[in-house]
């Protein structure tokens, strides 16, 4: 018999019993008869994973109509696969292909293996903001109005140094609340802080002082393009800069407005010793001014930036005070370094979408990205507060830190407790870190258990359950005596 393309969607129309049945594509060939052809193509069928478990067959009427064969030689055929357990059928429900038919074969049609991962039930991640709280009424809003002001060109080949209109924007905005001193030429638009960082480490060679405590992340993309960390010590003033001639390093990367992750701000006998150091050696400090907006106890701590423009790379985004999925952040450059960034960056504009930069930089122009600050900053205070007095209650023998800015604390444990409080977190459903997971493999400063408790993510009305189950997971007080 010839090879036989059969499709059961074309059954007779007077066969009205065909739908119920499934659309089946099968070919015929190969030794044998009808029946051995039609059994191995439908042994084929459900071994490969097309016909998956489940499946209803069309009526063996209606795929013989389709086949232009005899019917008996599908009844036959039918019964012959159910005998070998292929098929399973029941009067009056049809024929199907059995449950226990796994798929044999590993071609391309073969649905992947899905693995359920176990979400956490809260999420105590350091600096990661309430994505609930995001201003989607307001950012709309600006995102109409830029729409209808853009100029036709916004929409041609893009400017790897960003649009002009987000730059003027940011330009105000950076001076006037964060102490930069800056103008729009000597700023460049990236997707956040990272791609910033990349950047800026392609163009570096040799070393790069780092603080001892921080996100490893940060060190691996300053490893991946060739570079040398060296870590710096940390103490309750921030980053040792007295250490920092020692390194022989380049350039140094400091979180001087809120140290990541111990907390507190760079004391400022430091922050002046950092630009002399840039000045005598020709070096360059790199700012990430991560969540430099959110001060409670005290006035805002200014950008290093604003000492030393010619010395200081400042580099910050909307991660923390609107959301991390809009990859929009910036970097203010020395003029001498603008140049050599775009060259880095490419030709065109690559990596932040237009639309996102105009609708930011009419967000900020029309004054609802300080009104968003001001929201999340008192709620984000009453969140910092509600977790120091719930640990001063239940736990008052763990000390909280680090809590002046910023959307995290840190939780100091009796030495030897970090490992056990995370497993017991873990059995709380609490996602969270340790110290020991920011710490620089090569610091020779002493180690300190703790954890890092962020406390932006969780919505407001899972909060206080977040907290009792921190304090169920953290370790015993010593014992009254």
């Amino acid at each position: 018999m010839n090879d036989s393309w059969v499709n059961s969607s074309q059954a007779s129309t007077t066969d009205t019993t065909a739908e119920g049945g499934a659309d089946l594509h099968l070919v015929l060939r190969g030794p044998g008869g009808v029946r051995a052809q039609l059994m191995r193509a439908l042994r084929d069928a459900i071994g490969s994973g097309r016909l998956a478990p489940g499946t209803r067959l069309p009526p063996y009427r209606t795929l013989a109509t389709d086949l232009g064969i005899a019917r008996n030689t599908v009844g036959d055929a039918y019964a012959e696969l159910v005998e070998e357990g292929w098929l399973t059928a029941r009067q009056g429900s049809g024929t199907h292909v059995a449950p226990r038919a796994e798929p044999l074969g590993t071609g391309p049609l073969r649905a992947p293996v899905r693995t359920t991962l176990r979400r956490p039930a809260y999420d105590l991640m350091p600096s990661s903001p309430d994505a609930s709280a995001f201003p989607r009424t307001a950012w709309m809003t600006s995102a109409r109005r830029a729409m209808a002001a853009a100029p036709h060109d916004a929409f041609g080949v893009g400017d790897p140094r960003g649009r002009l209109e987000l730059r003027q924007a940011l330009t105000e905005y950076l001076a006037r609340a964060r102490g930069v001193r800056t103008a729009p030429e000597r700023i460049v638009i990236c997707a956040g802080f990272a791609h910033g960082l990349r950047l800026l480490c392609s163009l570096l060679r040799g070393t790069i002082a780092v603080e001892a405590y921080g996100l490893g992340f940060h060190r691996d993309v300053a490893t991946e393009t060739g570079l040398r960390t060296l870590p710096l010590t940390v103490d309750g003033q921030g980053a040792r800069i007295e250490e920092l001639p020692a390194t022989r390093a380049g350039a140094v990367l400091l979180t001087p407005a809120h140290q990541f992750p111990t907390g507190g701000p760079l004391h400022h006998e430091r922050r002046a010793a950092v630009v002399n150091w840039a000045r005598s050696t020709g070096g360059l400090v790199v700012e990430d001014d991560y969540d430099g907006e959110f001060r409670y106890d005290r006035e805002p701590v200014g950008a290093v930036q604003g000492l030393d423009p010619e010395r200081v790379v400042y580099l910050g985004s909307v991660s923390k005070s609107l959301s991390p999925a809009m990859r929009l952040g910036w970097m203010v450059l020395p003029g001498w370094l603008v140049d050599d960034v775009i060259a880095a960056k490419g030709t065109r504009e690559m990596w932040s979408g237009v639309v996102e930069q105009l609708t930011l930089a009419d967000f900020i122009a029309c004054g609802s990205y300080d009104r968003q600050l001001r929201r999340m900053r008192r709620i984000y205070r009453r969140r910092r507060d509600q977790l120091a007095a719930t640990l001063a209650q239940r736990a008052p023998h763990v000390r909280v830190s680090g809590v002046a800015a910023g959307l995290h604390a840190v939780l100091e444990l009796p030495p030897g407790t970090e490992q056990t409080a995370l497993r017991a977190a873990r059995r709380q459903g609490l996602a969270l870190e340790g110290l020991a997971a920011y710490r620089h493999p090569d610091s020779t400063m002493a180690a300190h258990d703790g954890l890092v408790i962020g406390f932006g993510t969780p919505p407001e009305h899972a909060f206080a359950n977040a907290l009792e189950a921190l304090c169920l997971a953290l370790p015993d007080g010593p014992a009254d005596k």
